[in-house]
């Protein structure tokens, strides 16, 4: 790419709170500037596009299906007298943030003070107002129920299951992960990296689920999870675009993982480009701004 263009979008970021990024292009690592020491930290909902990545790895292993019903995986949680709607929800559905529950569950502000410890059963007790799979509503209790699936069907953490799968491969040494109360990992959230192994996700999609010499997940999978699964129709810059399965859609075919503060990975398929951020910032738009602004007219 072109240097000028990378330093004018490296001094855009001055002021927007960014502490690290990284530039893949066409397989190698092109640029990279840390305006603070690289750490991991949290990247919050990023985390979701880390957990459709062990649901697309569980699902090739053929432990599971996007098609199953969650109230088949978990029939000891669900209430005396479970409604159509909650019996028709499936592991897709949970991935694509079209539970059809009325409200979002599970959110930072919620679980500090949240009493119940069982979360698939408080989670399935929720009214499903709408069909599932018909509307959007952004939310933790979907990813969430994927993540609970995955270990349950392999038989530990989500940690633990992505290590020698993916996690070992990237180089990424063992990170730190939130768990819920009954110490299951929490899928929709609390995943510890830093910028540079956030990257790595981006790779392994951008390359259809080829990584470091292995096929880990089915390109079928990786299409589907990069294509518009439920229409978010909220009219905000970046993300009008759509949601996949775990993962935003955005600007000129991309899609990114994406978390709260600006934790992006942002993956633009027609330059063959990743492009991963770790911030603090109360405005992340402004960065995407940057990106499409600057950088991505460069690459």
């Amino acid at each position: 790419m072109e240097r000028a263009a990378w330093h004018d979008f490296i001094f855009n970021l001055e002021g927007k709170r960014v502490t690290g990024v990284v530039l893949y292009q066409n397989g190698v690592k092109a640029e990279e500037y840390h305006f603070d020491d690289e750490h991991r930290r949290n990247q919050y909902s990023a985390t979701k596009s880390f957990t459709a990545l062990a649901v697309g790895i569980a699902e090739k292993e053929g432990i599971l299906s996007l098609e199953e019903k969650i109230a088949d995986c978990f029939p000891e949680a669900l209430p005396e007298k479970p409604s159509e709607n909650l019996l028709a929800i499936t592991v897709r559905d949970a991935l694509s943030m079209s539970l059809g529950q009325d409200r979002a569950y599970l959110m930072g502000g919620e679980r500090v003070h949240l009493k119940e410890t069982d979360w698939v059963k408080y989670v399935l007790s929720g009214p499903v107002v709408n069909r599932p799979g018909s509307v959007f509503l952004y939310n933790n209790a979907g990813p969430y129920l994927a993540g609970r699936l995955v270990q349950k069907r392999a038989g530990c953490s989500l940690t633990d299951y992505l290590m020698p799968r993916f996690f070992e491969r990237a180089g990424i040494y063992r990170p730190t992960w939130e768990v819920d109360p009954l110490g299951y990992s929490f899928g929709a959230g609390g995943l510890m990296l830093c910028v540079s192994e956030l990257a790595q996700w981006g790779l392994l999609f951008l390359q259809n689920g080829w990584y470091n010499g292995k096929q880990l997940l089915d390109p079928v999978f990786v299409e589907q999870a990069t294509a518009l699964q439920t229409p978010t129709a909220n009219g905000k810059k970046d993300a009008g675009y759509g949601y996949g399965l775990g993962l935003w859609l955005g600007a000129n075919g991309s899609f990114r993982a994406d978390g709260k503060y600006g934790q992006f990975c942002l993956v633009m398929r027609d330059k063959n480009a990743v492009l991963a951020v770790n911030a603090e910032s109360r405005s992340p738009q402004e960065i995407l701004d940057a990106v499409w602004d600057i950088l991505y007219p460069a690459l």
